[in-house]
């Protein structure tokens, strides 16, 4: 998120195998791209470029398994991965892909994460200077040729006629062979490869509407086209800079994913020394240092040491969890306080991240095998389109016309046929509802989403960050103000999650200098020769307390506090739910729409909120395989799932569901693999993106049913030559006006 192009796919599987296992024969540069699956087979990943219809990806993944030793190949077609695996015994052979890529007609080479903003961002450039270029050309190729429209009804003599003409040509030739080189570069790709792509017809198009016009200057003819074809490319680019404005954001996951990796690590050696190693020298069995405010560079079990770890990006649970001996811990998870040693059980490759990485990868494979309504239309449109075209030239010259007369009228057909109308019917829609969604505090990632919002009967909600707020607070019992500031002041000593819940209650005081914090325990001070403490039950002699104020509040964690010898005071902290929560909810089940709670977070946390919520479907302790799993189940029961989380933990789960919405607080890979970003802390633009989806799909289909009955009556009317590539021209930009203003009825609220 679904057409930006600059085709890149990531690996899915990081090099988790040696340099002895490497393959002597694929070199340097090549073996750094490879990686092996659980299985034991090779994979790897590959940018792709040149990819513009969703029959392309039938055509590569075709062609790449006649590969020997290839069994799987698959493009995400909505970001334009291509993912390649061998065969566990088979020889990878990388170059093979690449030669077997360019005889397709597409250029491809291994993914490289650091060139992908790089190339995207150059690609963006690329198209805006095309339309540019096209639009500058538009208006003043139009200016001149709406003067020659008007001498050719009044005294305007041939010869100025004629110089208009060559103007209009000086301005339209470098103009239509600058802007039109995306599509020019497509078709001849695609004719080399022995394949007729959607690029095919425009430059068929545009060239012989120049050559015409050409030919109609210099032989002094009243009319010349070159407004037709400079205003084309203008129209059809803008529906490609729209197109690559809304997949930007599909891509991003695997940037945000490496961001939570560690590009080294610290090794214990077996004589007690340390060193810096890169991560993908790890192996299970290994003792590395973690030191406060690293992240977890491979899964392990912790073997000395005690800390809080922040692992709410990978479990989705809030609160820091305290670890000590035999604990386990997962990469990408944030070291809080205290030094580890850690006990390395799943090196790079085969991390709970890089899992998350695959699941996430195969989900958006799935997904981008949907075709959307523009894909769906496009796929008849192209041998439609030349069959008209051919047979209006045939026709003409079997009736005896010459060819001059025969090529003209082919040439309207083509021209009155461009997919103006087509190639704006949806993008259109797109960025208007996008409009919209942005004044409802939603941001759209993918327009294709529309579509998906609008069938839609079943949404999920993961709990914590999304139907509860992210900002800890303090449950609603009564404390003694006292307690209440000396916690406060102490809590603003402590780097813990919890304590921010505390530590807006200091009113403005000072934190007690020289507060010590104890690692994985809490935070500690003297005031007035009275100790006090803040932290764990056990670091300030609490259970008891602690369990009675769990027993209240299900839903809440427990930060204790001590004073001296005074009892101890239990603080239940908990995330309070949206604003709206039980509005939104109350009004999908009114609907009929099916909901359900999917949680990793504690089962009495989960019960209290889906109790408070009505909600009598939930579900506790779960893994991000778990969550896929369900939410396939659901869709194999035929089920339009809207899957709305915010962590790592939710981030597979929101590549696989029909669509996806999530927090702009979410963690980055989330954000990037939903397909809309919703803001503040109401959870209504659910609802919303439902609405805005369902308004957008009904625009859709109007502007491609209007499409389509303007080419059935537009097309025989330019066979049977009573339109000339002149009116041709004007009716295929009018119909692009047409569907712009039905999109435009999109504007209102959702």
């Amino acid at each position: 998120m679904c057409c930006t192009d600059m085709a890149l796919a990531y690996i899915e599987a990081h090099a988790s195998w040696s340099e002895a296992n490497t393959k002597p024969s694929l070199g340097r540069d090549y073996a750094a791209f490879l990686g092996r699956d659980a299985e034991g087979a090779a994979r790897a990943s590959f940018a792709v470029e040149g990819i513009r219809c969703a029959g392309c990806m039938g055509t590569i993944e075709r062609g790449l398994g006649a590969l020997p030793g290839v069994v799987r190949a698959r493009l995400n077609f909505s970001d334009r991965r291509l993912a390649v695996t061998w065969a566990p015994e088979a020889e990878p052979d990388i170059p093979a892909v690449l030669a077997a890529l360019q005889g397709l007609g597409f250029e491809g080479r291994p993914f490289d994460p650091g060139r992908v903003s790089e190339a995207e961002a150059a690609e963006t450039r690329r198209l805006i200077r095309a339309l540019a270029v096209a639009g500058f050309a538009s208006m003043n190729v139009m200016l001149l040729a709406v003067s020659v429209w008007a001498g050719n009804v009044s005294d305007m003599t041939p010869e100025n006629r004629d110089l208009f003409h060559w103007i209009q040509a000086v301005i339209a030739l470098p103009a239509a062979a600058y802007a039109g080189r995306p599509f020019y570069e497509g078709a001849l790709r695609g004719l080399r490869a022995g394949r007729v792509t959607m690029d095919f017809p425009i430059t068929l198009g545009v060239v012989l509407t120049l050559a015409m016009s050409v030919a109609e200057t210099l032989s002094g003819a009243t009319h010349a086209y070159f407004d037709g074809a400079v205003m084309l490319l203008f129209f059809l680019l803008i529906g490609r800079v729209l197109d690559q404005a809304m997949r930007r954001r599909t891509r991003a996951f695997a940037e945000n994913l490496a961001a939570l990796r560690s590009a080294s690590a610290t090794l214990v050696a077996p004589d007690g020394s340390l060193r810096e190693v890169p991560v993908s020298d790890l192996d299970p069995g290994m003792r590395i240092l973690l030191r406060p405010g690293e992240r977890v560079p491979a899964d392990g079990v912790v073997e000395q040491g005690i800390s809080d770890l922040d692992q709410s990006l990978v479990t989705g649970e809030t609160a820091a969890v305290t670890v000590r001996g035999g604990a386990r811990i997962f990469a990408g998870a944030l070291n809080g306080n205290g030094a580890l040693t850690v006990r390395v059980t799943a090196a790079a490759g085969a991390s709970l991240l890089d899992e998350v990485e695959g699941l996430m990868g195969r989900a958006l494979e799935a997904r981008s095998r949907t075709l959307v309504l523009a894909d769906r239309a496009t796929r008849l449109y192209v041998p439609l389109v030349h069959a008209a075209a051919f047979l209006t030239l045939g026709f003409w010259l079997a009736s005896g016309a010459g060819w001059h007369a025969a090529l003209l009228n082919a040439v309207a057909v083509l021209i009155v046929t461009c997919p103006c109308a087509l190639g704006l019917a949806i993008p259109a829609v797109q960025v208007v509802a996008a409009g919209a969604l942005f004044r409802e505090g939603v941001l759209l990632n993918d327009g294709t989403a529309l579509e998906r919002f609008a069938a839609i009967d079943t949404v999920v909600f993961d709990k914590t960050g999304t139907l509860t707020l992210p900002e800890p607070v303090l449950a609603g019992a009564q404390h003694d103000p006292r307690d209440v500031v000396l916690a406060a002041r102490l809590a603003l000593s402590s780097r813990h999650p919890m304590a921010m819940a505390l530590s807006g209650c200091a009113g403005g005081a000072a934190p007690f200098p020289g507060a010590q914090e104890a690692a994985g325990l809490g935070v500690r001070a003297v005031d007035g020769g009275v100790a006090l403490r803040l932290g764990s039950p056990a670091f300030c002699g609490a259970e008891a307390e602690a369990a009675a104020a769990l027993a209240a509040h299900p839903d809440a964690s427990v930060i204790c506090f001590r004073a001296g010898e005074a009892a101890p005071v239990a603080f239940p902290v908990r995330q309070d739910l949206r604003p709206d929560a039980a509005f939104v909810v109350a009004a999908l089940r009114k609907s009929g729409r099916r909901v359900l709670v999917l949680s990793g977070d504690r089962a009495a946390a989960v019960a209290a909120v889906a109790g408070r919520l009505g909600v009598a479907e939930w579900e506790a302790g779960l893994t991000p395989q778990d969550k896929i799993a369900r939410i396939e189940t659901l869709q194999r029961d035929g089920r339009r799932v809207l899957m709305v989380g915010d962590g790592l933990n939710d981030a597979p789960a929101l590549a696989a569901a029909h669509a996806s919405l999530s927090p702009v607080t979410a963690a980055h890979v989330s954000q990037a693999a939903a397909d809309a970003l919703f803001l503040g802390r109401n959870l209504a633009p659910v609802l919303a993106v439902l609405a805005a989806g369902e308004r957008a799909r009904r625009l859709m289909l109007q502007n491609l049913w209007f499409s389509g009955a303007y080419n059935l009556l537009a097309v025989p009317l330019a066979a049977a030559g009573l339109l000339t590539p002149l009116i041709a021209a004007l009716a295929m930009s009018g119909s692009s006006v047409v569907v712009t203003l039905n999109a435009l009825r999109g504007r209102g609220r959702p």
